[in-house]
This record gives structure tokens, sequence and C-alpha cells, in this order.
């Protein structure tokens, strides 16, 4: 086990007074996560959000100005995106308050296998050669260096909009808008790339209106791609994050456009049912699966087609490259984790590198490693001279600071303290495997890294009921930096456990109970890949366990059950 149980301290009574309309797990919830203010706690309750001001980030002003002009010029006009979720939905994004403004855009998404991640000169010379004289980059561009200089060279004004961390220099672009900019202002830094875009829409469509333009589109009309692309990209849903996403459901659950409604419909989940985890599990998969295992061009057509058929047929086979994307995961993740263990299992970062790694899943693979052992892990895909890398980390471990450590192994790397991308010629493979081991040997605690579950509140069995759930729910949406509640259990009884699932894999098995609260009644629980975990206790033990309280549907008839995180035997 790798978790320790972190305990907030409890609420005063004057904090439980002045909040007394509510349950009191709800209320221990809220001062466990540091809304000591009662005011300001029943502010988030109710969905109460500051006013952003996007003009305040810097060179906001330059790149409206340039875009109009560009408008008012009929000059044609191109949008760079990355080919992951948050991209293609900042294409979207853009290329719908572009059309509105009377420009349709050049839409330009790189492959991920023939071009790899970010900004290329070959691209550019692409688009200059086309003719386009301004390209605005979405979720990509932070540390496009040389590439920022290739544009000039080619003639072409670039504005860059991005959100991952800054390196040693900026680019010279005509504009640089990031959050992460050491002389911008804006006060939130932590918003995804579509959060990013979202903010020069908003900007575009103000000028137009200043400007005396009819306008068809809103900002509102946005909010369903913020949403998606804000989830998707596993950024902290605080602050403005968490008002853009919950603003987005809103939008996705009563009006969702025809690809979306599509999608949900390939991925079962039922309409006005909408939150951060079913995008997170079961949207966004789709739409990153085609940039993983072919173009990401189908997942933007899907996101901006307007005919229901097209739609479907987009939907469909998005739905078969995840389904394919899954079984080439747990392939490449099964040989990963078989390769950096093989020396030791004790290594303090994995790593493995092969010929037959699908450089699309890699990221995936690394990140169940990390997930499964409490380690950073890497795994990094050959091809021919060259070799293409993607890394998760664990808390405590600044994976990105790491690779700048090994800058001069690499060719281009970036990201953030929890994930990060690189490429590098083959044979810095093994360099870069020693310097990284040894880095995180250098960093790693005595006891290794932990993960430190922070429970909300203490509770007891009867305490769960559907008015809880309800009350629970107003701290949606959920995601990094603002969890599902985590409840705590103490002294519950089994009455039953078995494992289910797949039988292929012991990590894909899961361990399904049934337990006993202390008035007699039995509630249903399930804790995800625990399946090898089934032999540790049997019917009649008691245990103390880690949930979050969801809602399970079954025969059509919807149920609560308890998500079981951690559990160990009652003390």
């Amino acid at each position: 086990m790798f978790a320790d149980w972190q305990f907030a301290p409890p609420a005063p009574a004057a904090y439980f007074a002045a909040l007394s309309e509510f349950r009191r797990v709800t209320v221990q919830t809220l001062y466990a996560r540091g809304w000591r203010d009662p005011t300001v706690a029943r502010g988030l309750l109710a969905g109460a959000f500051e006013r952003a001001h996007p003009e305040a980030m810097r060179g906001m002003s330059n790149a409206v100005a340039r875009i109009n002009a560009a408008i008012d010029a009929g000059e044609p006009v191109a949008i760079y995106g990355d080919y992951d979720c948050d991209g293609v939905t900042s294409c979207a994004l853009l290329a719908t308050t572009l059309r509105a403004l009377g420009v349709v855009p050049r839409v330009y998404i790189p492959d991920r296998f023939e071009e790899g991640y970010g900004l290329n000169a070959a691209a550019l010379d692409t688009l200059a050669d086309e003719g386009m004289r301004l390209v605005v980059t979405v979720d990509c561009g932070a540390r496009a260096v040389a590439e920022a200089h290739h544009a000039q060279e080619r003639g072409l004004d670039l504005i860059i909009t991005d959100h991952h961390e800054l390196g040693e220099s900026t680019p010279d672009a005509l504009v640089f808008i990031n959050p992460h900019h050491p002389e911008c202002a804006y006060p939130f830094k932590f918003l995804a790339g579509v959060g990013v875009a979202f903010r020069l829409a908003q900007c575009l469509l103000r000028s137009a209106r200043q400007r005396g333009r009819t306008v068809l589109v809103s900002e509102g009309d946005l909010l369903d791609f913020v949403a998606i692309g804000t989830v998707a990209d596993v950024v902290a849903l605080t602050g403005e994050n968490r008002a853009l996403v919950r603003a987005g459901l809103e939008r996705i659950n009563a009006q969702p456009r025809p690809g979306l409604r599509a999608l949900m419909r390939a991925a079962g989940v039922t309409p006005g049912r909408v939150d951060a985890g079913r995008i997170g599990f079961a949207l966004a998969p789709r739409l990153n699966a085609a940039g993983r295992l072919g173009s990401a061009r189908a997942a933007y057509e899907l996101l901006m087609a307007e005919d229901d058929a097209q739609a479907e047929a987009l939907a469909e086979e998005l739905s078969q490259l995840n389904t394919q994307r899954q079984s080439v995961t747990a392939s490449v993740a099964a040989d990963a984790e078989q390769r950096a263990l093989a020396a030791s299992m004790d290594v303090p970062l994995l790593f493995a590198a092969d010929e037959e790694y699908n450089a699309g899943v890699i990221g995936l693979a690394a990140a169940r490693l990390a997930e499964r052992h409490r380690r950073p892990a890497v795994v990094v895909s050959l091809q021919g001279d060259e070799a293409r890398g993607s890394c998760r980390s664990v808390t405590g471990f600044h994976i990105t600071a790491a690779l700048d450590r090994c800058a001069d192994l690499l060719t281009r790397h970036g990201g953030h303290a929890a994930a990060a991308g690189f490429t590098l010629p083959r044979g810095n493979v093994d360099a870069l495997a020693e310097r990284l081991v040894a880095c995180a040997a250098d960093l790693r605690p005595a006891e290794g890294w932990r993960r430190a579950l922070d429970v909300d509140a203490v509770v007891r069995l009867s305490d769960l009921d559907w008015s809880l759930k309800r009350e629970l729910a107003l701290l949606e949406p959920h995601g990094a930096a603002h969890p599902r509640p985590l409840l705590l259990v103490q002294g519950v009884q089994v009455l039953r456990v078995r494992s289910v699932g797949s039988a292929a894999a012991a990590n894909a098995r899961h361990l399904q109970l049934r337990l006993q609260d202390e008035r007699g009644r039995s509630w249903d629980a399930i804790c995800w890949r625990a399946g090898e975990r089934a032999s540790e206790f049997g019917a009649g033990a008691h245990l103390d366990l880690t949930f979050h309280l969801i809602e399970d549907e079954f025969a059509g008839e919807a149920r609560l059950q308890l998500e079981i995180v951690e559990f160990r035997a009652a003390v």
C-alpha cells in the first residue's frame, strides 16, 4: 500500500453553527478544504465566482488588434493546435469564433507520428506556401523558440497562446500569450490551453460588438469546448477553471451540439447527466483516441459537425478507435512494466523503451505505471534514429524540472510538474535513463513516494443517504486539486467479498464487497483494480476504508454505492 491518510482538524462549533443549513459532513468537508470563512464557503456551494478580466492578460490587446486587422483585410488566418483533447477543443473554439467574425480559418493539427508535439518548421513552411500570413497557436508554442524565428523568416506573423511552463527563453513571436509569463499580471495561472483560447475568443467577440458588428456566436456558446478541454487536460479545477467547467457542463446538458450528442450516444452517457467524471472517463478518451492512433482531424470534425448523420459516423469511428486504444495501452503498459522492473523491483524511476511501443499511448502507459508503483515513469517509443518519450510523475518529483537537467541530451521537451514529453536522438536514450534514475534516487524519500489521501470527514454508513449525496454534489465539478469528497468509515463489517472483471491480468480485476452498517443495513462497494487483494480478508472481517459516495445504476434503478479508494484492517 502506498497511501497515508491525512486528517484535517475538526471544524469549530461556531463554523458548524454559521452553516447550520447544511449537513455536518458537508460543513466539515468545506472546512477541511480551506474555506474557513462561512460566507465564502456558502458562496462556493451556490456557485459564486469572481468575474474574470481577460483583457488583462499580457499580449491580449495586441493579439486582438492583429486578428481584427486580418479580418478587415480579408487576410487568411491559420490556427495551429495540438492533437490532444485540449488542443482539439481549442482549435474548434477559436475556429467557431473566427467563422462567426467572417473568417474561415485554416486549421492545422500536426500528426503525432510524423511531426510530433508542437510547432514545427515544416508545418510553418506549408502554411506560408499556402498563402497564410497570420498563424495563431492554441495549446502549444511555449518553448518554440527556433520555430518562432523560422516563422519570422517565412514572413509569418505568429501569435502564440499556450498554458505550458516556459523554458529558459521565450519565443520571439509577434504576440505571446501565456499566464505563466513573468510579465503577465493575469491572476489565475492554471488555465488549460482551451481556457487561454477562450479568453482570446471573449476579447475578439467583445471587440467585434464594440465595433458595431452583429455576431451570432456568444461567449456562452463556446463553454462546452472549454469544459471538455479543461477536464481532459487535468488542470486544477479551482478558481476560474471550476467556474468555466461548471458553466460548460450546464451548456452541454442543456444544448449539446450535434457532435457531442452523437459522442454521448456512442459512449452510453445519458443526455442531461454529463458531469466532469463522465467527460474524463467517457467523452474525452474518445476524442483523444483519434490523435493517439491516427489523425486528430476526426475529433475536430466531430466537434464542428452540423449534420447528425456525419456526427454519428464520426462518433462511431472514435469509439472504435478508443476500444483499440485500450487494448494497445494495456499491451504497452504490461511490457513496459516488465522491462522497467527487470533489473530491480526497487528502482526509483521506471524507464522502458522499445521499437514496438505505439507513440500515441506511451503517456497512458506511463500513467498506469506511475499510479500502480507510485514512482515516476517514463515510456519511450524508438523510431529509427529518433526516440519520443512520455513521462508521468508523483508528488515530490517535478518531471519537467528533471528533464531540464537533461536538456543536453534532448532535442525538445516540455510539460509541467506531473507530466511531460520529449524527443531525443536514439543514441541518447540509455544516458537519459541513467540520468533520470539518478535524479529520482537523489530526491526519493527514504520511505518512498507515498500517496497522501486527504480525508475530508469521518462518517458512519448510516449517515449516507440521497440528501447527503445531493448536498455534496454542490461541490462539483471535481478534478485535479479539487477531488471528490473523500470520506472515512471505521470498523465496518464485510458480509461478502469477491474479485470481478477480466481474468487476463491481475490489475484489470476489481474488488466487489458487500458491507453492513451499525444498523444492520447492507451496502455495495467497489474497489477498482484491487482484485488481487481479495485474499487479504474474508466475510466477517472489519475494515477501515476511505471512499467516495457515488450513484450507481443497475437495471434502470439508481442506488448509492461506496467507491473505495483504500482500505485497511480495522484497528
